[in-house]
């Protein structure tokens, strides 16, 4: 469907029925497939068919809802995850390995900066951080000849930084590799990285796009640009056989538009199996119908937010790149001229006890450790989900330890701020 707008690819795309057929995609809650023969089986095992034959490589209901992102996203091939942060490690480790080296910006959710600087670290693949914000030269010499992908994100995860993609995608394609980008807080709705240049876009599904805390996931979209076989050298999994599957070589057996999807499935899923479950695929498809909706009232709650904070006396910064003082707001033009989300970060002047005291007299938001749903949340990143870096690593991925980070919700903006009013007034 990619000739109609966003909002009708929300709705329809991914799934359409036949005569007869289920209107809604339906629930395929089965972990195998029946065949007659053995020889239809096998074409299947062979890569020589296409079908269905065990739900932790694929699954009807997930394709059809990858399908939609794919297609929202302007991409070639989808895959769902059990995770965000298992999209983030397939995405990665499907053309990394012991002995590679990956380029990622410093300002990236702490879970996956834990993923690449600890975990897979242990798997002989290094990384070096750099700034979102650095020049040309300065991204060009984190590269070196083992660099096989560069990392970031949209909209950080909390820093809220926004990613160059252009300067980062014009540094990886010189370089021979392609770059992967997690677009979760802007989404396809804000933004679609493709167009910028992006070779991979992840997502933690799990977040806007469901928009109801209700299932957790994660997928994986391919632009379909990137030419492996341009870098044979580099990307030996994709260009040549593979013995697992009696030689196929996957970039060119499925080409620019299927190879990396393909590897990713038949391969890292067949291996590590973190499958979405069908049930937590059709709930995702109920919160990307409504995407188109959301997000919108979504970014109004966040900018009003962010501008009540700015102006109150107690908040020592506001980061929020819808605002026209904030570092990030002429890059936010360029990519999200729509509205970035409505995730906004803010120091106290009070510092960590100050944010203490605000977050235990809030009414409406609740302390999470989610962000991106219909209900407004709250949280301390320092003391939750980034517990696991020093103050330094803090400060470098823009989180310092007094940061707050609120999610806007849904609700009515007035409220909001009413509520979050009243809690500033609780600290002396």
């Amino acid at each position: 469907m990619s000739k109609y707008k966003m909002s009708t690819k929300c709705v329809q795309s991914g799934y359409r029925p036949g005569n007869g057929e289920p209107r809604q995609i339906p629930i395929i809650q089965s972990t195998t497939f029946k065949y007659d023969t053995s020889e239809e089986m096998g074409k299947l095992f062979d890569l020589e068919a296409t079908g269905y034959f065990y739900s932790r490589l694929q699954n009807p209901t997930n394709d059809f809802v990858a399908a939609k992102i794919a297609d929202m996203e302007g991409g070639t091939a989808a895959m769902l995850t059990s995770s965000g942060q298992a999209a983030n490690f397939f995405a990665l480790f499907n053309i990394c390995s012991c002995g590679d080296h990956i380029v990622a910006s410093s300002t990236i959710y702490g879970g996956t900066f834990n993923l690449i600087s600890v975990t897979m670290a242990k798997m002989g693949i290094t990384a070096t951080f750099v700034s979102p914000d650095c020049t040309e030269d300065e991204l060009n010499e984190a590269f070196q000849e083992n660099t096989k992908v560069v990392f970031g994100e949209t909209i950080a995860n909390p820093a809220l930084t926004v990613l160059d993609i252009e300067k980062f995608a014009k540094a990886a394609h010189v370089h021979g590799v392609p770059l992967i980008v997690d677009n979760t807080f802007a989404t396809p709705i804000n933004c679609r990285p493709f167009e910028w240049g992006a070779d991979i876009v992840t997502h933690s599904t799990t977040k806007y796009m469901d928009g109801h805390g209700a299932a957790v996931g994660g997928a994986i979209v391919d632009s379909g640009n990137f030419d492996w076989m341009a870098h044979a050298d580099k990307f030996p999994g994709l260009c040549t056989p593979d013995d697992s599957y009696h030689g196929i070589t996957y970039a060119e057996k499925f080409g620019k538009e299927g190879a990396f999807i393909t590897k990713c499935t038949v391969q890292l899923m067949r291996d590590l199996g973190t499958v979405q479950s069908p049930q937590s695929a059709f709930i995702l498809n109920l919160g990307l119908e409504s995407l188109h909706v959301r997000m919108p009232r979504h970014c109004e709650n966040g900018k009003a937010v962010a501008e009540f904070l700015q102006s109150h006396p107690k908040v020592d910064y506001v980061n929020y790149c819808d605002l026209p003082d904030d570092k990030y707001y002429e890059l936010a033009q360029k990519y999200l001229p729509n509205g970035s989300c409505g995730v906004v970060s803010f120091g106290l002047k009070g510092g960590r006890t100050a944010a203490e005291i605000f977050m235990e007299n809030l009414n409406i938001a609740a302390i999470e450790t989610h962000v991106a749903d219909a209900r407004t949340c709250c949280l301390n990143p320092a003391t939750s989900t980034h517990r696991q870096m020093n103050d330094e690593q803090l400060k470098e991925a823009g989180v310092p330890a007094e940061l707050i980070r609120i999610s806007c919700g849904i609700e009515d903006k007035e409220d909001l701020i009413s509520d979050i009013s009243q809690a500033l007034d609780c600290i002396p």
